[in-house]
């Protein structure tokens, strides 16, 4: 779901970047259902912004994009095994746990930290620290996103606020302003999965993915 926006550098690439957002909106969309085809569409999206970033020179961000293949792989088991017993295997929406914040904001610090420095000192980049914050609030969102973590629309939602501006400033209007349309999914999917948490009175796991 995390996608990076660049100006292609040829038909091929500009395909590639258009097929890249409308796979990454269908698969917001889906994540915001709860409907577990948006893992195989996530990594579809995925592959697509390999190609583009590979083709634009962007080897990093394509490297990235193969992490997140991996976190789909797991997110795509667990919302169909990781339920635990009385769940037939699915997995339901939850609030995090004050370990696992802990555990997100640590891991998190480091992360956006090391690739600031890394950006900052192996490459031309004029943005290191909010590159480096936009993609570790991706990963830190997208594993709880696997693990139905009802509070990853806000980290989804913090990163889209600041990849807009972003990629306003890098001239990239067209990707600020579909990244406007992510925000808005992002807080439908929030409001989506809150009604779904135990005790809300809205619909099952079940019931929202079908």
């Amino acid at each position: 779901m995390t996608i990076k926006g660049v100006r292609g550098v040829d038909a091929l690439v500009s395909w590639t970047e258009v097929l890249g957002f409308a796979t990454g909106a269908l698969c917001v969309w889906l994540v915001a259902r709860q409907h577990i085809a948006n893992w195989p569409v996530g990594i579809a999206n995925n592959v697509f912004f390999i190609v583009l970033f590979t083709q634009a020179g962007l080897y990093a961000d394509a490297g990235l994009q193969l992490v997140f293949i991996a976190l789909a792989a797991y997110g795509w088991w667990s919302w169909t095994h990781g339920g635990g017993p009385g769940t037939a295997g699915a997995l339901p929406v939850r609030r995090t746990t004050r370990t696992e914040w802990a555990v997100l904001a640590a891991a998190g610090a480091v992360g956006v930290l090391a690739l600031t420095l890394l950006l900052d000192r192996a490459t031309d980049s004029t943005v290191p620290f909010w590159d480096a914050l936009t993609t570790g609030l991706s990963l830190m969102a997208t594993y709880g996103q696997c693990r139905k973590l009802v509070e990853s629309w806000w980290l989804w939602i913090a990163a889209d606020l600041v990849y807009i501006p972003l990629y306003a400033y890098k001239g990239l209007y067209l990707t600020a302003a579909l990244y406007v349309g992510f925000l808005a999914l992002c807080v439908a999917g929030l409001a989506g999965w809150r009604r779904t948490l135990p005790g809300a009175g809205g619909r099952t796991t079940a019931e929202a993915a079908a």
